[in-house]
């Protein structure tokens, strides 16, 4: 049955970029329009412009703005913290170790993947529990004399589980370790004092929050050696190479200034609602769905289920013709017809796997969205459950 509105619960994959943002943009794509490298006077108004928005990130992140590397996505940031580290370890100490999660993001997985079968370096991928939490002692046994690097992200894209961050960058810190965390999905929901806070690398993906899609920013701490995967000009301070995009960045800084400063109001929001389509799916569908990730200990506006015996493309493709947008777990995986790895690093069954949904809540999500959904999804997969039976 159809809705009256499309009802869009897919914020984990992207949001809307706010007004407020885009005009903060607008004048560097019409008016200020420089290569902020020229030294012309429209040259050193978008220079202005840059660092001006440097130190905005800086300060929402309790930094300083020589640690804010602008990328070209958060991936990238992932990428550069991971290659950037290990390169400049073995290079500097002969550091050849890299420690990540079986549940990472593919663009910290992959990326470490890379570094073990291309370019020698040593890799151990830590398991997770039932709940999708990396477990910091295990962390700690696996450090070695020649580890350089634990990438542990911060939430999990798919199952909103969140780890314990601080006490696994505590631990690195004491073992003279760097510790990297993809804080993509966590960053505009969590406080984030780095001056305080034992981590060395921070990526973080302004579309997430409400910002441009296109613009990555990393947190560097000072002291902190990474060698640049993109060489040429020798911009962010020689850091990440080529004419870095000033309206990106402008944006960037004011949606994370912007989502700082609603924090408390958004999570508040996020959990109110969240909690109602939690409740109202596991009530409606017992037994046939189960919420995975951290029951307490996850993001606020993630709800994300496993369907038993259901596809969750066809789950998918059901509710957006119904008027729901939603997603079956990481967004760069929607569509894939293979089982969640994540899922499966959960110890789901093969039952389960295929069969994963996520709804991501945002700013302008309302109560009757909720219900109307609630509404919608029951009869969506009863449909399913139909098909299945009569093509069995």
């Amino acid at each position: 049955m159809k809705s009256y509105r499309n009802i869009y619960l897919d914020h984990g994959a992207s949001t809307p970029v706010r007004e407020e943002v885009v005009a903060k943009m607008l004048p560097f794509w019409t008016l200020d329009y420089g290569n902020p490298s020229a030294v012309h006077k429209f040259g050193q108004t978008a220079s202005r412009a840059l660092e001006a928005a440097r130190q905005s990130v800086a300060e929402s992140l309790n930094a300083s703005a020589d640690e804010i590397v602008f990328t070209g996505c958060g991936s990238e940031s992932d990428n550069l913290a991971l290659r950037g580290v290990m390169l400049a370890a073995r290079a500097a100490s002969g550091g050849n170790h890299l420690i990540t999660s079986v549940i990472e993001h593919k663009a910290v997985l992959e990326t470490a993947k890379q570094l073990r079968d291309l370019f020698g370096f040593e890799l151990t991928v830590l398991p997770v529990d039932e709940y999708g939490q990396v477990d910091p002692h295990e962390m700690e046994a696996a450090i070695r004399p020649d580890t350089a690097l634990v990438s542990i992200m911060a939430a999990n894209n798919e199952i909103g589980t969140i780890q314990p961050v601080e006490q696994i960058g505590a631990i690195a810190r004491a073992n003279g370790v760097l510790f990297h965390t993809d804080a993509i999905q966590a960053a505009a929901v969590s406080s984030w004092d780095m001056r305080r806070m034992p981590v060395d690398l921070l990526s973080l993906a302004p579309h997430k929050f409400y910002g441009p899609k296109g613009v990555g920013i990393l947190y560097v701490r000072r002291g902190v050696e990474i060698i640049s995967s993109l060489t040429g000009g020798g911009q962010e301070s020689g850091r990440r190479a080529g004419t870095v995009n000033v309206p990106f960045a402008v944006g960037a800084s004011e949606a994370l200034r912007l989502a700082v400063a609603e924090r408390v109001e958004n999570v508040a929001h996020y959990r109110r609602l969240t909690a109602k389509l939690v409740d109202g799916v596991l009530s409606a569908l017992p037994n046939k769905c189960r919420l995975t990730g951290h029951p307490v200990e996850r993001l606020p506006h993630n709800a994300s289920f496993a369907f038993r015996n259901i596809s969750g493309n066809d789950l998918l493709m059901h509710l957006d013709i119904a008027g729901v947008s939603a997603s079956s777990g990481s967004a760069c995986l929607t569509g894939d017809p293979k089982p969640s790895s994540v899922l499966q690093a959960l110890g789901l069954g093969p039952e389960w796997t295929s069969g994963g949904l996520r709804l991501t809540i945002g700013r302008q999500n309302t109560d009757d969205d909720v219900e109307t959904v609630l509404r919608i999804l029951p009869q969506t997969v009863g449909r399913l459950e139909r098909l299945n039976q009569e093509y069995a």
